[in-house]
């Protein structure tokens, strides 16, 4: 019986694993549709264009050396490498593929939240690379 209690996953930005301060995690994968229909066809056709990928991430915020902001400051404006997991107790394979790339740091909300309030940020990531899905590498 499959499991899908997804309370596992691992996410590492610019080699510093944050897993432990994520709520949420969503990779949203598109690309561009390119028309191809030529004389004589009867309906549209489409091609496969460019990668377009984006990486949702709702974070627990945390001052600490080596942690949520320091990570992100340090790597607000550039380009870094990012590894995500669905699992991270278990072995990467084909059943728990490692999804992996580069993102621009392009947005933060280092400071949110009122009295009593925990102090969080939901940032959505542009991939700047095609996302890659392996069934071998290490987390």
């Amino acid at each position: 019986m499959a499991v899908f209690l997804n309370n596992k996953v691992g996410l590492k930005i610019n080699n510093v694993d944050l897993s432990d301060h994520v709520t949420s995690i969503t990779l949203n994968q598109a690309f561009d549709e390119l028309e191809v229909t030529a004389m004589g066809d009867t309906s549209h056709k489409f091609v496969k264009g460019l990668e377009s990928a984006t990486l949702t991430v709702s974070f627990l915020n945390d001052q600490s050396t080596g942690e949520v902001l320091a990570t992100l400051n340090a790597a607000y404006g550039t380009t870094v490498a990012w590894k995500a997991v669905n699992n991270s107790a278990t072995a990467v394979g084909a059943e728990n593929l490692l999804y992996s790339g580069d993102l621009l740091v392009n947005n933060l909300t280092p400071i949110n939240g009122a009295v009593g309030d925990m102090s969080t940020m939901d940032i959505t990531f542009t991939v700047n690379s095609a996302v890659t899905a392996a069934s071998t590498g290490t987390f």
